[in-house]
């Protein structure tokens, strides 16, 4: 059986809290529905592997409870049909949740007889192909869980993540740090190493930001980095990738493949990998699956919003940077406005539509170069499109400032070195004035990403990203 793994929206973690304390400290249960996503090749392993994410908490009604205890609970199962009816017909997967507050790590002999026969209920009435998902609350806040595919063996999910304004993966093995991250440690903790170690991380865009920020990943010790663009090296960037060499421009090499060279040169065992193409390109999509967290490093509008919607279906939060150096109008050099923004993209959260960071006319225009360029540059000629402007003004401390900005944010979300709640929603930084504020955008109630739980943790529908087109 493949690898399965769960994440957790936080504000379904906290309601699952709720209902399942008991003042006299005996087990509680509640169920879940959980969106479903299939990987077909996890970029590290190269295996498949199933992700689910948190959709809905239910309540279990008050009339269906039976019996609980310090050591069990039992309800009827009428409200379990009911659950599995609504998984069959909204495509997704059903879920039940009780706890152990006495701390017993794992699941009992009696837990494995009750869900084998609630799944072998549901198989016969949801068919051969159904699921179930188990999972046991461990005191207040430890979770386990596992899948039910067939009648015999459930199978262990590696890691139960848990995202909201910090980032909490629990996992059955911790892996191995590297002695080189020390003093990183001193400042941190030990427990930071660890968690930088377990996360996949994708960096989509290798140029004026992407670059350094895939430098500051790799040094700070994350354990799986995926580098994606589709550009090659260029005379005209060399000042503003790491790593990239004249060489690199006279041979066009792609830029993810000097990505992927000079951190394998640090030596500080971290995996990586390279794949050229546009964030939308079908052998790209698992690899962005597969992340824990994505880094957006992409001046493209239609990519951005890509992005945006995949932090929604999918619960991966999506740390986006933007940088603003707007030349003068009178074609003399210098600059009217210099900013850095670095957004943290996810359900609660105000959209990049909602935000005003992207332009959606732009991202149509873009979509349309990329899909069909013959109708762009007609539409272009004849004033329908905007065509591409001038070459953006870009200055390498600029870019590694915002940068170092989005990687801080990633921190703030593992270890809260801010002490604020972990990370930022907004940051914006006047990089002339030498000042930075924080930005609150509402997301607005008829937006179809942000304004609306109907996609949160939603997983794999058809056509994908429900995107038309």
């Amino acid at each position: 059986m493949k690898r399965s793994d769960i994440t957790l929206h936080a504000r379904h973690r906290d309601k699952l809290q709720a209902l399942l304390a008991n003042p006299q400290g005996h087990e509680g249960a509640a169920y879940m529905l959980l969106g479903k996503s299939e990987i077909s090749q996890d970029p590290w392993d190269l295996e498949p592997r199933s992700r689910y994410t948190s959709y809905e908490v239910i309540e279990i009604p008050h009339a269906d409870r039976v019996d609980a205890s310090r050591n069990h609970v039992t309800w009827n199962t009428n409200s379990f049909a009911q659950l599995c009816r609504r998984a069959q017909e909204e495509g997704l997967v059903p879920a039940i949740i009780h706890s152990h507050p006495g701390g017993y790590d794992g699941f009992s002999a009696q837990d494995d007889s009750n869900e084998r026969d609630l799944f072998t209920m549901m198989k016969n009435r949801n068919g051969p192909e159904a699921r179930l998902i188990s999972i046991v609350q461990v005191g207040d806040d430890l979770y386990r869980a596992r899948v039910w595919e067939d009648d015999e063996t459930p199978l262990l999910c590696q890691r139960v993540s848990c995202v909201g304004t910090k980032l909490e993966v629990q996992a059955l093995d911790a892996p191995k740090t590297s002695e080189a991250l020390s003093r990183q440690a001193l400042a941190f903790g030990p427990e930071v190493n660890t968690r930088l170690k377990q996360l996949s991380v994708g960096v989509v865009g290798c140029g004026g930001t992407g670059s350094p920020v895939i430098q500051l990943l790799a040094r700070l010790g994350v354990g799986r980095i995926v580098v994606i663009d589709e550009d090659v090296v260029e005379h005209s960037n060399l000042n503003r990738l790491y790593g990239a060499t004249r060489q690199d421009a006279d041979n066009a090499v792609s830029k993810v493949d000097v990505m992927a060279r000079e951190v394998k040169r640090m030596g500080l065992d971290v995996e990586i990998r390279a794949m050229n193409g546009w964030v939308d390109a079908p052998h790209i999509r698992d690899a962005l699956k597969s992340c824990d967290v994505i880094f957006g490093c992409t001046d493209d509008h239609a990519g951005r919003l890509y992005l945006n919607r995949l932090a929604h279906f999918y619960l991966i939060p999506v740390i986006d940077v933007g940088l603003v150096l707007m030349p003068r109008e009178d074609g003399e050099a210098g600059l009217l406005e210099m900013a850095a923004r670095v957004s943290v993209l996810f359900p609660t959260s105000a959209c990049h539509g909602c935000r005003g960071t992207v332009d959606r006319v732009r991202a149509r225009e873009e979509d349309l170069q990329r899909s069909n360029p013959a109708e762009y540059e007609r539409q272009k000629t004849e004033a329908y499109v905007r065509g591409a402007g001038n070459p953006a003004p870009s200055v390498v401390t600029f870019t590694s400032e915002a940068a170092t900005m989005a990687v801080n944010e990633l921190i703030a979300g593992l270890v809260d070195f801010r002490g604020n709640g972990g990370w930022s929603w907004q940051r914006y930084r006047k990089l002339d004035k030498g000042f930075e504020r924080t930005q609150a955008a509402q997301p607005r109630a008829d937006c179809s990403v942000c304004g609306s739980e109907e996609y949160w943790g939603l997983g794999d529908v058809e056509p994908f990203l429900d995107r038309i087109g």
